[in-house]
């Protein structure tokens, strides 16, 4: 019996041993998975922390390669209004070209026909008359005659040589227009070769930033950091603007504005973004390189790029009511610029991360985000 027991208790103490070491062996393991739990999350917070810093530095080079564009956009603008300046001048020059030769010609058949004139007459010359003996009268009538004759064919002499210095005048300007256009024309193949590199690199940067989005959880703050970037911009321009100029904002338009692009609307207003975010305006889809224009009398108040919107102009129309623009190629008003309806304010681009070309339109007031539906003529 006692052997029994014995033996039961070196056995009760084996597997007490055997459960204690178990237990040792699995908190040792345990803390060994923390350990490499921990571990790994380190190392993937500092993978967010990089690809963070990356889509930062991505965003500079959007906007580094985004001014490009707007510059030749911009310059191209300029020159394109300037070939067509030089093209009006040189077809006016033309034009004037081919009176002066006409006149020329119609001088040259007058001098012709008074020189053949004189030629017929000189079978009468005075000096025979005198030696014949003839009528003093009629000597003097005909020396009256010649001398009128002369001082005809030396005005038209001198009319001919001015004629045909300004004709010479107009020959060198015309070359001049000439040699302008062809510069003209280079400069816009170089402009146009120059905007095609540019919108290269930035799709370019475009791809690796929509990568770079897609690799980490981060867009949907990044989305609200851009709406609150624009709100809070708003806000400083609702603080800022100008009272100097009197404005009569909206209110009486409603229903009547012009769009200020022609296209379909990819977004509308009140929409769902991403997460909880809607829409605060209408996305239009247009050509790139088309007019913005101002849907209303107003003075910018503000014109630069901004994080998810890309080139942007707001307009101020007064009585608390404010225009948005966003997603533009380039800009083409300047803070503080009086605008007209109607005018031409910026072109339509893909700036700001869009990867197509289209127009953000946003109308605001007293701060709040209205449905520009609402507020502008159908479609």
């Amino acid at each position: 019996m006692s052997k029994c027991i014995n033996h039961f208790f070196k056995t009760g103490l084996i597997l007490t041993s055997l459960v204690a070491t178990s237990v040792v062996a699995n908190e040792d393991q345990t803390k060994k998975d923390l350990s490499d739990i921990q571990s790994a999350l380190q190392k993937t917070e500092a993978e967010l922390k990089g690809q963070r810093k990356s889509i930062a530095q991505m965003r500079k080079d959007l906007r580094a390669h985004e001014l490009d564009i707007a510059q030749n956009a911009k310059a191209l603008n300029l020159a394109a209004q300037s070939v067509k300046e030089n093209e009006q001048q040189q077809r006016e020059q033309q034009a004037k070209a081919e009176q002066l030769k006409a006149q020329q010609a119609q001088r040259q058949t007058l001098l012709a026909a008074q020189l053949k004139s004189a030629y017929m007459a000189g079978s009468h010359d005075y000096s025979k008359m005198l030696l014949n003996q003839q009528d003093t009268a009629k000597i003097e009538r005909t020396l009256s005659y010649y001398n009128y004759l002369n001082k005809a064919r030396i005005e038209q002499i001198e009319e001919l040589k001015a004629l045909q210095q300004e004709i010479a005048d107009n020959q060198a300007e015309l070359e001049k227009t000439k040699q302008r256009l062809v510069a003209l024309y280079d400069e816009q193949k170089r402009r146009q070769q120059a905007l095609v590199n540019a919108q290269q690199e930035r799709k370019t940067n475009l791809n690796k930033l929509q990568s770079a989005l897609k690799e980490t959880k981060s867009s949907i703050d990044y989305l609200k950091e851009n709406e609150q970037t624009l709100i809070t911009a708003i806000e400083e321009l609702e603080q800022e603007r100008s009272e100097k100029v009197e404005l009569l904002g909206l209110q009486s338009s409603k229903g009547k504005l012009d769009w200020p692009t022609k296209g379909a609307l990819r977004h509308r207003f009140g929409q769902r973004k991403h997460g909880n975010i809607d829409w605060k305006g209408v996305l239009i889809s247009a050509k790139e390189g088309s007019n913005v224009k101002s849907v209303q009398n107003g003075q910018v108040v503000y014109a630069d790029w901004l994080n998810g919107f890309g080139w942007v102009i707001a307009i101020d129309h007064g009585d608390g009511f404010m225009s948005l623009y966003g997603h533009a190629q380039t800009l083409l008003r300047d803070v503080g610029d009086l605008v007209r309806e109607g005018e031409t304010i910026a072109l339509v681009g893909q700036s700001g991360g869009q990867p197509d070309p289209g127009l953000y339109f946003e109308i605001r007031h007293k701060g709040r985000a209205v449905n520009p539906v609402k507020w502008c003529r159908r479609i």
